[in-house]
């Protein structure tokens, strides 16, 4: 089979931080690749409306690296999904790097990896 796009996903217990700080360790990730950054964006989440926690993304020009957190249970997902040549798994190791120095109570629970835009 052929495929276009890699798809990589981290699932965390133990988290305690911010959006902000977490859409910077994603940017920062995103940079040190070789990969180029379209647009970057948080957005908080106060409990009231939604779950408290926040969504993080960072576009690239190959698709996506994104976070999403339910502050209050501690729980952080991250996503990193590329197209092309590009191997999305140098990015979440960098992602994973950063979280880990920060946070030592941070335990990864799952990652998994697919290919996507599959063809035969």
């Amino acid at each position: 089979m052929n495929t276009k796009g890699r798809h990589v996903t981290l699932d965390y217990i133990g988290f305690k931080g911010e959006g902000q700080w977490v859409l910077s360790v994603l940017r920062s990730a995103v940079g040190r690749s070789n990969v180029r950054e379209v647009h970057a964006h948080v957005s908080e989440f106060d409990g009231i409306e939604s779950p408290l926690g926040f969504a993080a993304v960072v576009l690239i020009d190959e698709s996506h690296v994104s976070a999403h957190c339910y502050a209050d249970e501690g729980l952080l997902a991250i996503d990193c999904f590329t197209c092309g040549g590009v191997d999305p798994n140098g990015i979440v190791d960098d992602i994973h790097e950063q979280l880990v120095a920060t946070n030592p109570q941070l335990h990864l629970v799952q990652r998994t990896e697919l290919e996507r835009f599959v063809q035969n």
